[in-house]
């Protein structure tokens, strides 16, 4: 049998007068009809809409076709085998699959520069496609003396219009979907190629081979090659991996040449490959009869749905956790605080997001500085941003969350916390205005009046007294003073920074008595060493009322040294009975001030400051005493302000006071 003839170059000499001499010919042979009623396609000619090349003997044509019954867009150009009249016109060959509509009047095919052949198909959808049989310039010497033919047995090749036997390309070295008979498969020495079938459905891909034969991985989805170690056998792969293997059967004329080459030499049988790897053999002219059929075996099936199953899953499963973590990162900043909710466990990230990295200071004081910041649904924030005292994280996150229970009107909440390393970090909720100390004293440009200073007097009362008498435990603040008394938008009273005495543990009072500021509001055990007791902010609380009542700081500074201390004056005044010079001067247009209330309220703070614990009253009595329901008698004038009185360096005479 005739082995595929060798690819060669074409000579350059009088190519006019060759392919003259062939039209000629053709003319003048009985089987002339038409322009396109031919086997052969010339350069500059084209083949569009229903010109076909025809081969000799009418088995095979080159054209557009429909594939389905219902013709309409369902066209596709390639090789068809058309001998029979009881089936419909067989596919054998298309180079751009049978998946491509080409709609004829818009789609052409014939010789471009170089000699090469290509396929310009735009289908009604209007996505252009294109196939070329990519000659360079150095397979061809002189591409106007080429012709393509359409041979008896299907192939379509390239050849010198004279010598057949020069051929540049041809369709058996390049087989799609079918392999028909006398085609081949594997390395063909004569022509330097590796040829392997692919279905019609797969991406074309194909590439010429090389003399190892390794080329056969260059080809992607499903090939059917030949197996070089086995006679007559096959190899089917997918995406270079081995689906099954197997063997022709010899009744279809397998001839092998060469040990890697198989030329299918039975003149009615043709061989497709489907695109789910399976392998049929039929007559041609015989509708729908499987003479034989090869597919890859059952467990394979099974062990690749299996692998694809797993890998969904798996993939499925992990994209569900980072999702999650992404979620349960981003959820306290993705969601408004619920009042209702526990207390919130903030990482640095979080805190760092809601205070812009910490860019607005609202204040600073000797336990940290505090920041404004904003929680994802508009709810404003203070974050406390603690100074590193050493305390342990497992003891903080212990005393936090027990300071995040507390729940009163006056008493400022906590929302969260962070407690990651050496930060220690304090969410609580943002109080629009400010603390006390802001609007109380002399540098305020309002004045507070009469009425609401008994308010913010009575409602820290509350606070307190809830600290220490409504809690689980007793909850003693350590440092009260105008600067922790914070102002809602309505002036609503909060207590502020209370239950740092157990969050920082033995470091508070090293750092509380060394704060500037405070020390004024220390009650003398504290001072002296002794154990102290909720008294303490009792003590702390009168001073903080007389400066209420006075609008100005216990202890101010006076020329040489010399400082004015309030309280001794007010003990004296309050004793004496007279109150209304104690009044801050800027309340004297006040018509609402009620003298009676006025008094209980001086009389409620000497008794807070007395020397003796067991002297003062509890914060309970002390919101009684305030509202009225307890009787409040006159103070005594504690013993240790009597001894500041007549010391040298200060003075506790009214000439000091311009009241």
């Amino acid at each position: 049998m005739e082995k595929p003839t060798k690819t060669k170059h074409m000579p350059s000499s009088s190519p006019f007068a060759v392919i003259l001499l062939y039209l000629m010919i053709k003319v003048m042979s009985p089987g002339f009809k038409s322009a396109y009623a031919t086997d052969a396609l010339f350069p500059g000619q084209f083949l569009t809409g229903n010109q076909t090349l025809l081969s000799k003997h009418g088995a095979f044509k080159l054209g557009f076709d429909c594939v389905f019954p219902r013709c309409g867009y369902d066209y596709r150009f390639g090789i068809w085998y058309i001998k029979s009249s009881a089936c419909r016109p067989l596919l054998v060959w298309s180079p751009l699959g049978d998946s491509i509509d080409c709609y004829p009047l818009y789609s052409r095919f014939g010789f471009t520069t170089y000699g090469n052949l290509q396929l310009y198909c735009n289908p009604v959808n209007g996505i252009v496609n294109g196939w070329s049989s990519d000659l360079s310039s150095s397979h061809v010497i002189d591409s106007d003396s080429l012709l393509t033919v359409l041979l008896d047995n299907g192939n379509l090749v390239i050849r010198d219009p004279v010598n057949s036997s020069l051929v540049i390309w041809q369709s058996f070295d390049n087989p799609i979907g079918t392999l028909l008979p006398g085609g081949w498969l594997g390395f063909n020495r004569n022509t330097s190629k590796n040829v392997f079938l692919i279905p019609h459905a797969s991406v074309i891909s194909w590439r010429n081979g090389e003399a190892d034969g390794a080329p056969l991985e260059a080809a992607n989805g499903i090939v059917l090659a030949m197996n070089p170690n086995q006679g007559g056998g096959f190899i089917v792969k997918e995406n270079f991996h081995e689906i099954y293997h197997g063997t022709f059967p010899s009744w279809m004329g397998i001839h092998e040449d060469g040990g890697n080459f198989f030329l299918f030499s039975d003149a009615s049988v043709y061989v497709q490959l489907n695109k789910d790897g399976t392998i049929t053999a039929a007559k041609l002219g015989e509708c729908g009869s499987v003479l034989w059929s090869a597919h890859a075996p059952h467990n394979h099936k099974i062990h690749s749905v299996v692998i694809l199953t797993v890998i969904v899953v798996l993939t499925l499963l992990l994209t569900a956790l980072v999702l999650l973590w992404i979620i349960q990162k981003k959820s306290v900043m993705d969601r408004p605080v619920n009042s209702n909710s526990s207390l919130t466990i903030f990482s640095n990230i979080q805190i760092k997001k809601a205070t812009g990295n910490f860019s607005v200071k609202l204040g600073e004081g000797g336990f940290g500085c505090v920041f404004k910041g904003t929680l994802q649904g508009s709810t404003l924030v203070a974050v406390k941003k603690l100074k590193d005292f050493g305390q342990g994280e497992k003891q903080f996150r212990a005393e936090a969350q027990t300071i995040g229970m507390i729940q009163h009107i006056n008493v400022v909440r906590l929302f969260g916390f962070c407690a990651e390393g050496s930060k220690r970090l304090l969410v609580y909720e943002y109080m629009e205005n400010g603390s006390l100390s802001s609007h109380l004293f002399p540098k305020s440009p309002a004045t507070l009046v009469w009425e609401l200073r008994y308010r913010i007097a009575l409602g820290t009362a509350r606070g307190l007294a809830y600290l220490h008498e409504g809690c689980m435990d007793c909850i003693i603040h350590c440092d009260m003073k105008p600067d922790n008394v914070l102002l809602d938008a309505d002036f609503c009273p909060k207590v502020a920074d209370f239950g740092l005495a157990k969050l920082l543990g033995r470091d508070f009072s090293r750092a509380l008595t060394t704060m500037r500021g405070t020390i004024g509001y220390l009650a003398p055990e504290w001072i002296s060493g002794l154990p102290i007791t909720h008294k303490a902010d009792v003590y702390s609380y009168g001073m903080m009322l007389l400066e209420i009542v006075s609008g100005r700081r216990n202890a101010e500074k006076i020329k040489q040294g010399r400082f004015t201390y309030f309280p001794i004056f007010a003990a004296v005044k309050v004793n004496e009975g007279d109150v209304m010079c104690l009044l801050d001067s800027r309340l004297e247009d006040d018509v609402d001030v009620d003298v009676e209330q006025l008094m209980r309220v001086c009389r409620t703070a000497c008794w807070c400051i007395q020397d003796a614990e067991d002297h003062r009253p509890m914060m309970g009595q002390v919101v009684q005493m305030l509202q009225g329901v307890l009787d409040v008698q006159v103070p005594p004038v504690p013993r240790s302000l009597q001894n500041w009185v007549g010391m040298d360096g200060c003075s506790g005479s009214t000439d000091l006071y311009s009241l």
